[in-house]
């Protein structure tokens, strides 16, 4: 128990440095992307901060099992460099035991990463889309760069500002596209726009040098409504619209009666990445073999270049299914049994290379020149 315990702990330490920073590079990668390619800074911090949690929350079926596997190689290899793991075999140790140890460390995280594709992945995904239609409708001025049209709510609401000194300071040339509620189209130019604080029903806006059109439903401009020099308007927020269906944020339940493509698809992507941390897991321990004067990272390379080509073919199999390229049967599952064969060879490739070299000497020793 003392050795295994040395063992798991030797596994784990790696491990929780290498996922946390993963998920650290993670977070900062997708905050970037999320404020300048999602919605250009217009949520509020708090929307923002839940976003990249569940961004984060969603990466972690594919985070954990990349840092199981690199640890296991680290850290075992380690062992091997050090000829640690030499003394432990002198002392009546094996490989398969070594094997047991790491299966279970495995089986547990392959538990974990299970519930996280099963239960919490939908969960993530149907929450950020949430957001996402939230999002659209939301509308804060002060954040608003120049020379760009913000849309809202479906094309219900467009804004576009012409210049900008700064973020704290008045918008000028201001133009407004609402879609009234009864037909029709309202137009609104202001020479300045300053945002004031919201009153219930929406944001409230004071406008300098405004003009109001109304463009009837069948496209003829009506005469000018409204000019004002100082004018307070209310703007309603759009209603969020649902959002539209989606296979990645569908119940397991569901996709489990479906025989869509894109279903089918999902489904097995989360049947199987429980199985792809266990065979990663397993992985790691034939591929941390090393000499004592070997360098201790040696295979972290190989490794790192396996889960590469694996990772490939896994995402490329998963977008087959999806557009009928692959059947349901093998479907995705050609990826994990790639896998598999990976792990067989190089667990039994010592042994085949002993009976080659076995038979050699043997026949050498038999030839008569």
């Amino acid at each position: 128990m003392i050795i295994e315990r040395y063992l798991l702990r030797e596994i784990l330490g790696p491990f929780t440095l290498m996922l946390t920073v993963l998920c650290v590079l993670f977070m900062s990668y997708g905050a970037a992307g999320f404020l300048s390619d999602a919605v250009n800074g217009l949520l509020p911090t708090s929307m923002i901060v839940q976003v990249i949690g569940l961004q984060t929350l969603i990466a972690l079926e594919m985070l954990i099992p990349i840092s199981l596997y690199l640890s296991v190689v680290m850290a075992l290899g380690r062992l091997y460099v050090d000829s640690e793991m030499t003394a432990l075999f002198a002392l009546g140790w094996t490989p398969v035991r070594l094997m047991d140890i790491v299966f279970g460390l495995s089986l547990c995280t392959a538990l974990i990463v299970a519930a996280l594709s099963f239960i919490a992945r939908p969960w993530a995904y149907a929450r950020s889309h949430e957001l996402a239609s939230v999002a659209e409708v939301s509308l804060n001025s002060n954040n608003m760069q120049a020379g760009t049209f913000y849309v809202a709510g479906k094309g219900e609401r467009t804004i576009y500002i012409e210049r900008r000194e700064d973020p704290a300071a008045p918008a000028g040339g201001v133009f407004v596209q609402l879609r009234l509620r009864g037909g029709g189209t309202r137009i609104i130019y202001a020479v300045s726009i300053e945002q004031l604080s919201p009153l219930e029903g929406g944001p409230r806006f004071h406008l300098s040098g405004a003009h109001v059109y109304d463009i009837d439903v069948d496209g003829s401009a009506s005469e000018v409504v409204l000019n004002a020099k100082n004018l307070d308007l209310n703007l309603v927020s759009p209603s969020p619209h649902p959002p539209d269906y989606s296979a990645i944020a569908a119940g397991t339940t569901y996709l489990g009666s479906s025989d869509s493509a894109p279903d089918i698809a999902e489904l097995q992507w989360r049947e199987s990445t429980s199985v792809t941390t266990l065979l990663l897991g397993m992985l790691g321990v034939p591929l941390s073999r090393a000499h004592p004067r070997q360098h201790r990272n040696t295979k972290v390379g190989i490794a790192i270049l396996i889960y590469a080509g694996y990772y490939l073919l896994y995402e490329s199999a998963r977008t087959w299914v999806q557009i009928g390229v692959l059947p349901p049967f093998p479907g995705l599952w050609i990826a994990p049994a790639a896998l598999a064969l990976v792990l067989s060879f190089v667990l039994f490739e010592p042994q085949l290379g002993l009976r080659w070299r076995g038979k050699d000497a043997a026949s050498k020793l038999h030839d008569p020149a």
